[in-house]
């Protein structure tokens, strides 16, 4: 079984506690502290918010300047209902929005910006719709 550890730097770690939980991810506390937390997506994603700081000792040069786009994390949903309540659930959480919602029949998606400006598309997509062509 595989999984996936995404690292994010944050200005404030509290702060973004709160921003994913009102997103429905759960603190994993026993990998959180004061510098840092572990927010459980489900079991095989961990997103992990770590102030900036803590990120610099994890990499080399600088981090990146939350104006630009570096990397799009995506998650899937089970339905375009489910895409609809967590892009809503960040924006009333004081995420901003980032692109228009995308409708292409099989697909559709919606995205936003966190606290810190990192960019998170949420897709569903349909299989049966896919195979339809």
């Amino acid at each position: 079984m595989r999984m996936i550890f995404i690292n994010l730097p944050v200005k404030d770690v509290a702060a973004a506690r709160d921003f994913y939980t009102k997103l429905g991810f759960t603190a994993n506390e026993q990998f959180s502290d004061e510098t840092a937390v572990s927010m459980m997506v489900e079991q095989n994603i961990t997103v992990i918010l770590l102030g900036e700081d803590k990120f610099k000792d994890f990499i080399k040069g600088e981090i990146a300047d939350p104006d630009t786009t570096e990397v799009l994390n995506c998650l899937s949903a089970d339905s375009r209902a489910e895409v609809d309540e967590l892009v809503a659930a960040a924006l009333a959480a004081g995420g901003q929005e980032w692109k228009p919602f995308q409708d292409h029949g099989f697909m559709y998606g919606g995205s936003f910006r966190d606290l810190d400006g990192h960019v998170w598309e949420v897709m569903h997509m349909d299989p049966a719709a896919v195979a339809q062509g």
